[in-house]
C-alpha cells in the first residue's frame, strides 16, 4: 500500500527513506481525472517489485509546500528519488508499460539481475525470462562453445553482438585468431592494427566482418578510450 506524505512527514517518509530503497511519489489531487487514471497503474506497477520501490502519495492541495518545492505544475506529477535527489520524473498518466519502463530504471528487473551475476546459469535465466536480451546473448556467447555462440548470436543486432559473432568467423584464419588473442590479453592496439591491416587485402563479406569485428571492439572500450579514437581514424582510413 502507498504512504500519504505531507508537508511535515515529506523528509521523513520520502527523504531519508530514499537512501535505503528508490522512493517514487505520486503528486495527485482529488479533482484531477488523470490522476485516478494513473494511481491503479502505479500502485500495480510498484507492488509487482515486491518491496524493491516506496510509493509515497502527496495531495498537491493538502500540501503546497513540497509541491512548490518540487515545482509541481501540472498533475499527475511523478518523481523518484534516490539518496535524497530527484533521479527519473515524469508528468502525466501514462499507460502501463511506459510506468513499468519508468520504474524499471530505479529497480533492475529480474532479468537484469541476473545478467550482471554473469555466470552461465545465470544468463540462460535471464533469456528464459527475457529471450531478445541483447546483453544477455552476448554475455553468455563468451561463455559456451562455438557452435552455440553461433547460434545465440545469429539474429542479434548492435555493435557488440554483431562484432562478437564476426570475430567467431574470422577466428577460423590462424592469422586473424592471434589478433583476437592480442586483444584479449589486453594488447589491445596491436590486435587492432593487425585486423584494421587485414581490411586492405580482403573483400566480401570477410571484409565486412573484419570492419563488424573492429567496430565491435571499438564499442567495448568507449568513445573516449584514447586507443579506440586512434583506432576509429586508421579503420576509417582502411575503408574509405
Amino acid at each position: 500500500m502507498p504512504i500519504d506524505a505531507t508537508d511535515t512527514t515529506f523528509e521523513q517518509e520520502v527523504i531519508k527513506r530514499s537512501y535505503e530503497k528508490p522512493v517514487v511519489v505520486d503528486f495527485w489531487a482529488e479533482w484531477c481525472g488523470p490522476c485516478r487514471s494513473l494511481g491503479p497503474v502505479i500502485e500495480k506497477a510498484v507492488e509487482d517489485r515486491d518491496g524493491a520501490v516506496e510509493l509515497v502519495k502527496v495531495d498537491t492541495d493538502a500540501n503546497p509546500r513540497v509541491s512548490q518545492a518540487f515545482g509541481i505544475q501540472s498533475i499527475p506529477a511523478v518523481k523518484a528519488f534516490k539518496d535524497g535527489k530527484v533521479v527519473e520524473e515524469f508528468v502525466g498518466a501514462l499507460p502501463p508499460a511506459q510506468v513499468n519502463r519508468f520504474l524499471d530504471l530505479l529497480v533492475p528487473s529480474e532479468a537484469e539481475a541476473l545478467v550482471a551475476e554473469g555466470s552461465e546459469a545465470s544468463l540462460r535465466r535471464a533469456l528464459e525470462l527475457e529471450p531478445n536480451r541483447i546483453d544477455a546473448k552476448v554475455a553468455l556467447a563468451r561463455l559456451v562453445p562455438r557452435e552455440e555462440a553461433v547460434t545465440l548470436l545469429a539474429n542479434a543486432t548492435g555493435f557488440a553482438a554483431e562484432g562478437l559473432l564476426a570475430r567467431l568467423r574470422l577466428e577460423e584464419d590462424p592469422n586473424l585468431a592471434e589478433a583476437f588473442s592480442q586483444i584479449d590479453r589486453g594488447e589491445t592496439e596491436q590486435g587492432l592494427d593487425t585486423l584494421i591491416a587485414a581490411i586492405a587485402a580482403s573483400s566480401g563479406e570477410q571484409r565486412e566482418d573484419l570492419r563488424r569485428a573492429v567496430v565491435g571492439v571499438l564499442d567495448e572500450l568507449g568513445v573516449e578510450h584514447p586507443v579506440a579514437r586512434e583506432a576509429r581514424r586508421k579503420l576509417a582510413s582502411a575503408l574509405y
